[in-house]
């Protein structure tokens, strides 16, 4: 077990400007935001070369030419410097030259081997045509185990489940972030009670001293379902449910916690999957977790 670390930021630190038109893409497509690490562009790593923020760096970009690309894009490289297949999230900042962010888009590269190098690009969003974008930066990169990822959309794992966290909200300091079980088989699948959860550090070690509590544990303005008793589910295919994990940033005395991720299991004896839902628990060393429940 690990004591609580002080307060981690998201790397923002790769980046590369845009000069000239039509420049040479580096790498093979990506074929969409969500890409496996054993396709076509896998590779292993090259003696000497610079892994980059989390393994992650910018090789090649294209700009918008007349009679060429519309749009400006960037080639990226993945290298897994571990021991155990990752798969990765990566968050693309899209900046003008003063370095204000217009847009991001969010990519997933699954499966990247230890010790292997993955290529892929990464397209501006179409939304964003009418800005003068100059930049494409890195500005957070996520890794969990390949077998404890979130399934791909449209997959349904082994363990017959999909389970995920949403996006969120956040308003005066409270954080409120929605865990997801969704029934993939064909069969009925029954839960009760809380899901079981490991919060995790930047290393996914396991953060000491944080408390998980049923319910809200006293944190004024949760929302009320997270209080709510819990009960017997049965969950026909395609169904859902939903548990809430809510906690405050409230930094006073003492050390911040920053847990990038957070380790799932729908009941006991489940299959684990690794979600990334960023905790920063601020001093409190709380999080409090409703029961499953139906939307």
């Amino acid at each position: 077990m690990r004591t609580a670390a002080p307060l981690v930021l998201p790397v923002l630190v790769a980046s590369l400007l845009l000069t000239g038109c039509g420049s040479e893409r580096a790498g093979s497509p990506s074929g969409g935001s969500d890409a496996r690490g054993d396709a076509t562009g896998a590779s292993p790593r090259s003696p000497g070369s610079d892994p980059g923020p989390h393994g992650v760096r910018i090789t090649g970009l294209t700009t918008p030419s007349p009679g060429g690309p519309s749009a400006i894009s960037a080639a990226y490289e993945v290298t897994n410097d571990g021991t155990e297949a990752l798969t990765y999230t990566i968050v693309f900042d899209f900046t003008t030259d003063a370095g204000a962010v217009m847009d991001n888009t969010r990519q997933t590269v699954r499966d990247v081997g230890p010790g292997r190098t993955v290529r892929r690009t990464v397209d501006m969003p179409p939304a964003m045509g009418g800005y003068d974008l100059t930049r494409i930066k890195v500005s957070e990169v996520t890794a969990v185990p390949a077998g404890e990822a979130p399934a791909a959309p449209g997959e349904c794992p082994p363990s017959g489940v999909r389970v995920f966290a949403d996006e969120g909200d956040a308003a005066m300091g409270l954080r409120v972030v929605g865990l997801w079980l969704e029934n993939c088989t064909t069969g009925a699948y029954r839960v009760e009670g809380y899901p079981r959860l490991t919060v995790l550090d930047e290393d996914r070690a396991p953060v000491d001293g944080v408390r998980i509590v049923h319910g809200s544990g006293g944190i004024t303005s949760a929302p009320a379902d997270v209080d709510d008793p819990p009960r017997p589910l049965t969950l026909k295919p395609g169904e859902r449910a939903r548990a809430g994990m809510v906690w405050r940033n409230t930094t006073e005395a003492g050390t911040p916690v920053d847990a990038p991720y957070v380790r799932v299991r729908p009941k006991s004896g489940a299959a684990p999957v690794m979600v990334t839902p960023h905790l920063d628990l601020g001093t409190t060393g709380k999080l409090g977790v409703g029961p499953w429940s139906t939307p």
